[in-house]
């Protein structure tokens, strides 16, 4: 959804752009929830506990949940952000190339057209970043759950199957490492979500006066005004 966002975000087709909302985000957040917590209703009818273990029934519908998991949690959104990645790219590269940042003045207002573009920019990358690590750390589950539907009536000796499943713990660690590791991304990615971050721990934390950013208008005067 972050990917479908930044890609109505950085259209140029004004249309496009009202898709890119708060307003929307949350329904779409709302809608979301519902919709993934009915699909999973299935879980309560298939799933079995033995041995103190949680698992889906073996057998037909094994075969099926580890397909659907596979392309829901692992095809599926990768192909999405992927598709929706190359269009939001090719939607900055498009507005690079048209839109030179400058500042102009008009009518005695100052317009500064290359501090959106920055930002724009930062949030893309902070996106991009985000991306690539969900898919490196994505891609191992569901070749691993491809693999288990493959073999689920293969008969296994007792060292293959805990081979088995210790692997595929550790596909799921891995899921769980890139959720872990999306604020030090956007920390790395983001010199303005850096500052930001600065300025949240400087206030609310150590309650101190937020740092004066200057910025510097080049004009007739060059003057330099303290935000």
């Amino acid at each position: 959804m972050a990917s479908i966002d930044r890609y109505f975000a950085s259209s140029r087709n004004a249309l496009r752009r009202q898709w890119s909302s708060p307003k929307i985000a949350i329904r779409l957040i709302i809608s979301n929830f519902i919709f993934w917590c009915v699909m999973y209703i299935q879980v309560i009818v298939f799933y079995d506990i033995s041995t103190g273990t949680c698992w889906y029934q073996s057998g037909a519908y094994g075969m099926f949940f580890s397909i659907y998991i596979a392309i829901e949690s692992g095809i599926l959104p990768i192909l999405l952000l992927f598709i929706f990645g190359l269009l939001t790219a090719n939607n900055v590269h498009n507005t690079i190339q048209r839109i030179e940042p400058i500042e102009a003045t008009h009518n005695g207002q100052h317009i500064q057209g290359s501090k959106t573009s920055k930002k724009d920019a930062q949030l893309h990358k902070m996106l991009a970043n985000q991306i690539l690590v969900f898919v490196i750390l994505n891609m191992p589950n569901p070749c691993y759950l491809v693999y288990r539907a493959i073999t689920i009536n293969t008969s296994k000796s007792v060292l293959r199957s805990t081979s088995e499943d210790f692997a595929g713990n550790m596909t799921y660690a891995l899921i769980y490492l890139g959720f872990s590791l999306t604020f030090p991304n956007f920390l790395i990615s983001s010199d303005m979500f850096r500052k930001e971050f600065l300025q949240l721990i400087r206030t609310k934390i150590l309650r101190q006066h937020p740092i004066p950013v200057a910025t510097v208008k080049k004009g007739n005067n060059n003057n330099c005004e303290i935000k």
